[in-house]
């Protein structure tokens, strides 16, 4: 199986998006073949998420069937309804007597500022676009930028957008990053092209700019969308490894060092960030050291991720709308 540096390099994963460039909006989910073990963790303080309290390692449930990244802020919680009504239909579930129950955590960003049509009437459409990424959910290489989940993302600085990259460890055991940047802080140095998380890059993967030669007070100092605003990156990091809840709990509290490392300033009061993890269990660890090396990776995957999804991304087709990385640097 070829890598793409994409999260379906991850066997066992597919993953769909739905974008309207009038809604301004999308919807990305991520369907594992079989369920998956999963944890999360949430270090922004205005964070929108569904199913996120199971995901701590003390809850009974082990595993879900996959997660959903989503614009809309609140109203974007619908989505997941769509997601799990597919996993329904398919007879996929926590089984619960004769029942089954999609188990789909999911996380939302506040894109509802961008410019887009807003105005959906009674119920908002995040039910039946989660439904459509679902079917639309695929094991190919998808693109990345302005789609799916990052179809609305913003930064302080320029057009955020949807990014993934992956990696192997030394043994062959892989880890993916797929994250929709809409962070209320900035991807990039100071005023300039170069990206935070410039030293992880592979391949000019995200136009190899580097580091600034220098840096001056003014490439630190706070950027940020506004106080009357709320932002937020999602994502998710996925291995194929067999691990313990536990385990991946911790991986989703590495990629998070991966945010803090490509995003300044991180986690801020008005940040939702949340990261999700997951093991499909295809692959056992080496040993330990394995084990601590792909949590180094999750780390690495988010931070490429994050840069990637702002690279790629291109201006909403509307007037004044946020200039894009391209659009500033190209």
């Amino acid at each position: 199986m070829a890598l793409y540096n994409l999260l379906t390099d991850i066997d066992g994963v597919s993953v769909g998006h739905v974008t309207d460039l009038t809604l301004g909006s999308g919807v990305t989910a991520i369907v594992f073949d079989e369920p998956a073990t999963a944890s999360g963790t949430v270090l922004g303080g205005a964070p929108g998420g569904r199913e996120t309290a199971l995901l701590d390692p003390s809850m009974v449930v082990q595993q879900v069937d996959a997660f959903v990244l989503s614009g809309g802020s609140a109203f974007g919680l619908d989505a997941a309804g769509g997601v799990q009504a597919g996993l329904r239909e398919i007879g996929r579930g926590f089984t619960v007597g004769p029942v089954k129950v999609p188990i789909v955590p999911q996380a939302i960003l506040m894109d509802l500022l961008n410019g887009g049509d807003k105005d959906w009437g009674l119920h908002s459409p995040y039910r039946d676009m989660g439904y459509a990424a679902f079917k639309a959910a695929s094991k190919e290489p998808f693109p990345l930028g302005t789609l799916g989940a990052g179809t609305g993302a913003t930064t302080a600085t320029m057009k955020g957008g949807l990014g993934s990259a992956s990696m192997e460890t030394r043994n062959g055991t892989r880890i993916a990053a797929i994250v929709a940047v809409n962070a209320m802080g900035s991807a990039t140095v100071g005023t300039g092209p170069h990206f935070w998380a410039a030293p992880f890059e592979r391949a000019g993967e995200f136009g190899g700019q580097g580091l600034p030669e220098t840096f001056t007070p003014s490439d630190t100092a706070l950027r940020a969308k506004g106080i009357d605003i709320t932002a937020t990156t999602i994502g998710a990091v996925v291995t194929d490894a067999t691990l313990t809840k536990a385990q991946v709990h911790r991986l989703s509290i590495m990629a998070h060092d991966g945010l803090a490392r490509a995003i300044l300033p991180a986690h801020l009061p008005a940040d939702g960030d949340t990261m999700f993890a997951a093991a499909t269990g295809r692959r056992e660890l080496a040993d330990l050291a394995e084990f601590i090396e792909l949590c180094h990776l999750a780390t690495v995957v988010t931070a490429r991720a994050i840069a990637r999804g702002v690279f790629e991304a291109t201006a909403l087709p509307y007037d004044d709308a946020q200039k894009s990385w391209r659009d500033l640097f190209t």
